[in-house]
């Protein structure tokens, strides 16, 4: 017999479903609970409210585990490429060598933008953050494919935009960078792979074994979940606009410092710890006094009450990025200093805050020559695919269009006064 749970509301009950996923967490089903009784529930923030079934990601951030389709996060950056990743969370399991060269064949035939695109970018202010600049490149572009504004509803439609997406993200980056440089474009070639073309078009070159480090670090980006600018694809997306709105919206949720700018907070803390001598627990220290403004950046998640898999896989390769450029970074030990420090506190023990993926991968992007205001487009190219999946799925799902209630707290009716009177 199905479960349910009983509320009761003055005098009378009723009873609503519960949903059990995959590792048996529960939830309420409280889709009918308004018609049945007039009310509904507030949750300020949804930090209690599944907005859908999905079959992508599963996280449980009291154990620290992130699987994609069943699939443990650290077996996959160990084993994978981003593109069977991206392949995994398109089509539920992971390609075959067949599937797998006819999926990178057919971004390769969708790479390449439209010379306007370019004309674009440097139409727009030197000073504007690169993601304001990725936002007003993936909002234009249905200027140069109008036939996308019908993604929604013809599938050879929808695969040609989801596959200009993939190709061309990292285009769109790699000139963002020389722009901000000011140096020549690069063209794409498709000659090269996914990630070693994008780091030739940004730097006219790709050492080997950044092209393992900066693929392992879009992999641990791919998705995660119902997070602000995934949520954001699929709200956007269930108006039916076309896929690049959609898609551009969660790029300018992931903007926001509170969440794809978090990398880049944690730069900027530990170039100002630097700074000040590098004295990793003296910084400890102000991060446990309350009446100290200080706070430790790249520590504690939302989700997470354990230390975050990503940053487990992702530390290792600090070491082999610096190693690769010959290069010494001095807010390395910082960090680690940090990290060590934290782990062996009870203060930070107490609260669960652990390092997450954001502590360890801006040292790596600027290791890679990333620019500190670029750290947030890298998370977007890694992303993209996330965003394009969860966007497939509500649509699949044929979920309605978003429309969350609210508790209304203003003033009640009163008369209009005219304004000579007021």
């Amino acid at each position: 017999m199905n479960e349910t749970v009983e509320i009761k509301i003055g005098e009378e009950s009723f009873k609503l479903p519960v949903i059990v996923g995959s590792y048996q967490e529960k939830g309420i089903d409280i889709s009918k609970l308004r018609g049945m009784s007039g009310y509904v529930t507030l949750d300020t923030g949804f930090k209690n409210t599944g907005s859908t079934r999905s079959t992508i990601t599963f996280i449980d951030g009291e154990k620290g585990i992130l699987e994609h389709r069943g699939y443990r996060i650290e077996q996959l950056a160990e084993n994978s490429s981003f593109l069977e990743i991206v392949y995994l969370l398109f089509h539920e399991k992971l390609p075959n060598t067949a599937e797998l060269a006819e999926f990178e064949q057919a971004i390769k035939d969708h790479t390449g933008l439209p010379a306007q695109i370019r004309d674009v970018l440097n139409a727009l202010p030197d000073d504007l953050h690169p993601m304001g600049m990725l936002s007003v490149m993936l909002n234009s572009l249905p200027g140069f494919m109008p036939e996308s504004l019908d993604s929604w509803t013809d599938e050879a439609i929808r695969w040609k935009t989801i596959y200009t997406l993939l190709a061309n993200m990292p285009v769109m980056a790699a000139y963002i960078y020389r722009r901000q440089k000011g140096l020549e474009y690069i063209d794409p070639d498709t000659s090269l792979g996914y990630v070693e073309n994008f780091l030739n078009m940004t730097f006219g070159s790709a050492d080997a074994k950044l092209v393992e480090s900066l693929d392992t670090l879009l992999i641990l980006h791919a998705d995660h979940e119902q997070n602000c600018s995934a949520s954001t694809a699929r709200f956007v997306g269930s108006s039916h606009v076309n896929l690049f709105a959609a898609i551009g919206a969660a790029n300018n949720a992931l903007w926001g410092p509170l969440h794809g700018g978090a990398n880049q907070k944690v730069l900027e803390m530990l170039e100002a710890i630097r700074q000040d001598g590098g004295d990793a627990d003296k910084y400890i220290q102000k991060a446990k006094d309350k009446s100290d403004p200080f706070r430790l950046m790249g520590f504690g998640h939302r989700v997470y009450k354990n230390y975050d898999p990503r940053a487990r896989v992702i530390k290792k390769y600090v070491d082999q990025v610096l190693d690769s450029l010959n290069l010494e970074d001095p807010v390395v030990d910082i960090a680690k200093g940090l990290e060590q420090a934290a782990l062996n506190d009870e203060y930070f023990a107490q609260r669960k805050l652990f390092p997450n993926v954001d502590f360890y991968s801006g040292i790596i992007y600027r290791a890679l020559g990333i620019p500190v205001n670029m750290f947030t487009v890298m998370f977007a190219l890694g992303r993209l695919p996330g965003w394009i999946a969860q966007w497939k799925e509500m649509r699949e799902n044929g979920e309605p269009i978003g429309r969350p209630r609210q508790i209304y707290t203003g003033e009640t009716t009163r008369d209009y006064v005219e304004l000579g009177q007021r």
